[in-house]
């Protein structure tokens, strides 16, 4: 199933914006060498199997979640369930050695066609295996709305969880698009993506790096 997800096999070249600057003391410079993603299971209805990819940017300072199914819509003829989308990704995050990493920022992008009186929801939670599910972060968007969308989660210096040294944890990261009908009528359409026209729109997921203690 995972082999459907991935772009250009495991790992594909992806140039975005690299992290905010300055950087506090104790966090690192991306390592020199590749890191490679692989995509362990995912999981939900906004991101069947081969409608998810990964790329890594050339920097190290980054990686890319590509969508391109991830709708959600209420009102008209709409599946009663579609009115909730989720996606739940298993990541295997392959870092040089002697370096780990934690998640500063997230940038999520889409489309929304909210009638007046309806309402949606993005949301995002983020965690490494083993370790307790972090708190979801809620973006809510209001009708009436027909344009792109962005949201953007971002986690204090002070705040970063990084991935244990020594052991490979998979990081997961757990997103859902929901819409309400709220008082628009019922006989209309509303919708939210996480895509775009052109069958796919880029999640940026920006990376912190630090240097394990020497053993």
């Amino acid at each position: 199933m995972a082999s459907g997800l991935l772009l250009g096999g495991a790992v594909a070249a992806l140039v975005t914006a690299a992290m905010p600057a300055p950087q506090p003391g104790g966090i690192a410079d991306p390592p020199p060498d590749k890191i490679v993603i692989d995509v362990a299971t995912v999981n939900g209805s906004g991101c069947r199997p081969g409608s998810a990819a990964v790329a890594v940017s050339e920097d190290n300072t980054a990686f890319t979640v590509t969508y391109s199914e991830y709708l959600a819509q209420v009102g008209g003829n709409s599946d009663p369930t579609a009115f909730r989308k989720n996606c739940q990704l298993s990541l295997i995050v392959h870092v040089p050695q002697g370096f780990t990493y934690a998640i500063a920022q997230a940038d999520y992008r889409g489309f929304a066609s909210l009638q007046s009186g309806a309402n949606a929801v993005q949301r995002a939670s983020y965690y490494f295996q083993g370790s307790s599910q972090t708190v979801f972060k809620n973006h809510t968007f209001n009708g009436a709305l027909n344009d792109n969308w962005q949201a953007t989660d971002i986690t204090d210096w002070a705040n970063l969880v990084y991935a244990p040294c020594g052991v490979q944890r998979n990081f997961n990261i757990n997103t859902e698009l929901r819409v309400n009908a709220g008082s628009s009528s019922p006989s209309k359409v509303s919708f939210m993506t996480m895509d775009s026209t052109d069958g796919d729109i880029n999640t940026v997921y920006h990376m912190a790096w630090k240097e394990c203690p020497a053993k």
